[in-house]
């Protein structure tokens, strides 16, 4: 028996990414493409990667009970054929001995005959159940945050940080909604960059809070003219908003000097050049990784002049050029915890110590931006975190080391830019949520140095 194509690519994608901590957004499009698949057995296989992925602390959990081991004990090539098993067989409507057959025939590619028969045995035990009773056998003696946990696929720490984020806000009972999202595929969104392309042209849905955005329901991006030719760009609505918020706080001055400081990969420095072209401001871009700051020149690409790239040090641009920017974008490195829904093997690769290790570079980057601005300029922190210790704790802190820096009103600024109100509550800054606003969950805010007196 033949393994469908699609089982065989979503396998092999699922392998990478454990063994060689690849990520399935980058791999999976490629081995699509070499593979020309149709698209019924595209989306199967996009569904099979990103699907298990996203559910494989709950597979774990049923795994190891129909196995009656932890999963520790299991090859971890073998447990990656389970896993993708049970996204097929409690998860989606796939006959069973489709699913069984096939992960059988995959194990023989990855383990030896005893391990092919315990896969077998694996499967078959939980052919025997229906999908709600293993779920109830998994959150068997647990309660609250960790059954949440558990059911939802999420680590604990995670849920128990955004619960955090949530309560900063009043809305800890949205807690459930808010990670039910993460396991909910996105649609795809674009940004039609102003003075290169219209959303109107896009053929898309208006994107439902950015004047610059469209939504695809399905479909690849690329058959869009506009998105072929650079003119727009696939980006999360949420990106595109921290980026207008800087752009659109106040009239551009002619002149004035731009800087993205950790620019890679590319998108919002994209939208932020064509924003400054339009105003007649100057764009600079920076990241200190070449691999990334060499993305950022590709994105950068379509413009006739393109922006300076510069490959510094972050935390040192505050000393090399002091006072030199008027609008500086600071996209700070961080957990990414807002963007689960995009990056579904992201919630298993990170840990709590990554949040500390981050805030020291988070607190040395926006120390160096502001810095690096002029005296009455705009700084715009922004996460991909909803993460406080990424967020209001890093912002808090700058301003006690500065004075003459003071909160500008975020919310203010975005309810102008926005063509929808967003519903946020009252505060200089804004939090984006996948499941309020089908956004990344995305932290801005703007900051402002005093003049000299």
């Amino acid at each position: 028996m033949s393994v469908q194509p699609a089982r065989r690519i979503a396998l092999d994608v699922i392998l990478a990414v454990r063994d060689s901590d690849a990520y399935a957004n980058l791999l999976l499009p490629v081995r699509l493409e070499r593979a020309k698949l149709n698209a019924a057995d595209a989306g199967l296989a996009t569904e099979l990667t990103y699907g298990t992925l996203r559910r494989q602390g709950y597979y774990d959990a049923v795994i190891a009970l129909a196995a009656g081991r932890p999963v520790e004990k299991i090859d971890p090539a073998i447990l990656d054929v389970l896993r993708l098993a049970c996204h097929q067989l409690l998860s989606m409507r796939v006959a069973q001995h489709a699913a069984v057959d096939e992960s059988v025939q995959l194990a023989k590619t990855v383990g030896s005959n005893s391990a092919v028969g315990f896969v077998n045995g694996v499967l078959r035990t939980i052919t025997r159940s229906t999908p709600q009773e293993w779920l109830e056998r998994a959150q068997a003696g647990v309660s609250g945050d960790n059954a949440l946990a558990i059911r939802e696929s999420h680590p604990l720490w995670i849920v128990r940080a955004f619960k955090s984020a949530l309560a900063a806000e009043g809305r800890e009972d949205e807690l459930a909604d808010l990670i039910e999202a993460d396991n909910v595929a996105p649609r795809v969104s674009v940004t039609a960059l102003p003075g290169y392309a219209t959303v109107d042209e896009l053929d898309a849905y208006t994107a439902a809070f950015s004047p610059v955005g469209a939504v695809l329901d399905s479909g690849d991006p690329l058959q869009l003219e506009a998105v072929r030719a650079g003119r727009a760009r696939v980006q999360d609505e949420g990106s595109q908003l921290a980026a207008l918020a800087l752009s659109r706080a106040r009239p551009i001055v002619a002149g004035e000097r731009w800087l993205d400081l950790c620019a890679g990969p590319g998108g919002k420095a994209a939208l932020l050049t064509a924003e400054a072209l339009v105003g007649g401001a100057v764009m600079t871009a920076n990241e200190l990784v070449p691999a990334r700051a060499q993305l950022v020149r590709n994105a950068l690409a379509v413009f006739e002049n393109p922006p300076e790239v510069l490959e510094l040090d972050g935390t040192a641009i505050g000393d090399l050029h002091p006072g030199s920017f008027d609008r500086i974008l600071l996209d700070a490195p961080c957990t990414g915890l807002g963007a689960l829904r995009r990056r579904p093997e992201a919630r298993w690769r990170k840990q709590p110590r990554d949040v500390a290790q981050l805030a020291g570079l988070q607190a040395g980057l926006i120390d160096s931006a502001l810095r690096a601005l002029t005296p009455g300029g705009i700084l715009a922190y922004v996460t991909c975190s909803p993460h406080l210790a990424e967020t209001k704790v890093i912002v808090e802190g700058a301003l006690k080391k500065w004075p003459s820096v003071s909160r500008l009103d975020t919310k203010a600024v975005l309810d102008s830019v926005t063509t929808s109100p967003l519903d946020l509550p009252e505060a200089s800054h804004v939090q984006l949520w996948p499941h309020r606003h089908g956004t990344d969950g995305m932290f801005i805010q703007l900051l402002t140095k005093g003049l000299k007196a």
